[in-house]
């Protein structure tokens, strides 16, 4: 079974469920892995990584390597 028809079926289970405490643990539970594989793909930068970037940004504002805020606004609007 694909995972297309493995969330069909349980999309169909869910609709049948009428107890909100149910709802509410499947919610909570969902959160959680959510939250769960987002901190999994969240890789903190170290503090030679952070000051590295720090050192770059300097070094392309100092030799005019950026776009002013007003100016990605006016492209975008």
């Amino acid at each position: 079974m694909d995972i297309q028809t493995r969330k069909l079926e349980f999309i169909q289970e869910f609709l049948k469920i009428q107890s909100e405490e149910v709802i509410e643990r499947l919610e909570k539970l969902l959160k959680k892995e959510k939250k769960s594989s987002y901190s999994d793909e969240v890789n903190p930068m170290t503090s030679e990584e952070l000051n590295n970037r720090v050192a770059e940004s300097e070094a392309d504002f100092e030799n005019n390597r950026y776009k002013k805020s007003s100016d990605l606004i006016t492209k975008y609007k």
